[in-house]
């Protein structure tokens, strides 16, 4: 088996002549979490539904866990976990029921089932309710059980989409820390969400989407390649004259006040902030603290739709 868990090459799909999603093209490592982002009717759910063979393609080919999803759907769906927006849960049956029936149906051992299951609900904090029936959960809850459903099976990627969407904050820093867990024993998972926090907090990779993919990358990679890296100097104090200073220092770009810091744009910052730090020390600075000023993945989101729409920056 090669190191990708998902290939995709120009994946399009068109409803009565509508396009909703158009040349995706993605290389997923095996043991990595990777989150698609975009706003409502950018595609997400739609993308999610070729790579778990729910819906065929118009255009273009991909292979998750190694099988191809048209010629090979059956083998794609045996290993794989999928959380829908609608997870369709059986409100008649106990949790425990509801996790057995999804485990049986993947043909799992009884006794791994039963070892499994209890590990998933303890990590998500919900063991202790686990022969109550859904009917009688919350929305949150509910969410829970529809995650652990997913995972039961150990399948080799997960697809979640909007996975703590119904979660309280505690509830998804529960979910949050599940997802290291998963990927630190090796798990693949595709995370389609709307929360850039949690997408920045758990992605070794995101990919931005509207219609067609406009950026994929590590979220610091992306955004170094929308904006020249920017360096703080805190200052004790911020002096017109040590403005100055530093704006005719030795490969400084730009160099503007934010309270008593300096924010700088730096020809070479791994060369040139010794040099600047130096220039204004003998200026008479006293200088606090020195370190990059990066943009959040929020920043990366925001500056890509509005290209894409044609919205100047």
């Amino acid at each position: 088996m090669d190191g990708w868990a998902i290939e995709a090459d120009g994946l399009s799909r068109a409803f009565d002549g509508l396009v909703a999603v158009e040349g995706v093209s993605l290389r997923i490592p095996r043991g990595q979490v990777f989150s698609l982002l975009g706003p409502n009717g950018a595609g997400k759910t739609t993308t999610v539904r070729m790579l778990t063979t729910l819906i065929a393609p118009t255009v273009g080919h991909a292979r998750v866990a190694g099988f191809d999803i048209r010629a090979q759907s059956l083998e794609v769906r045996r290993r794989i976990g999928l959380l829908t927006e609608v997870p369709g849960l059986y409100d008649s049956l106990s949790a425990r029921r509801n996790l057995e029936f999804s485990a049986d149906l993947h043909g799992m051992p009884r006794a791994r089932r039963d070892a499994r299951l209890r590990e998933v609900l303890e990590a998500l904090g919900i063991w202790g309710r686990r022969d109550e029936r859904v009917a009688t959960f919350s929305k949150g809850m509910k969410q829970k059980i529809a995650i652990a459903r997913a995972l039961v099976h150990e399948p080799e990627v997960l697809f979640l989409d909007e996975p703590t969407a119904s979660l309280d904050p505690e509830s998804s820093k529960v979910v949050r820390d599940y997802i290291l867990q998963i990927k630190a024993a090796g798990g693949t998972i595709f995370l389609n969400t709307h929360n850039l926090y949690e997408a920045e907090r758990v992605s070794d990779a995101v990919a931005i989407i509207s219609r067609r993919i406009l950026a994929t990358g590590a979220p610091r990679d992306l955004a170094r390649t929308l904006w020249r890296p920017r360096t703080e100097v805190r200052l004790r104090a911020l002096t017109p004259a040590l403005l100055e200073e530093a704006r005719a220092a030795p490969g400084v770009l730009a160099a503007e006040p934010e309270g008593t810091s300096l924010h700088l744009e730096l020809e070479d910052p791994a060369r040139d902030v010794p040099a600047v730090v130096a220039h204004l020390v003998r200026a008479g600075a006293e200088v606090l603290g020195v370190g990059e000023l990066g943009h959040s993945l929020e920043d990366v989101y925001l500056r890509l739709l509005a290209s894409s729409q044609g919205v100047p920056a």
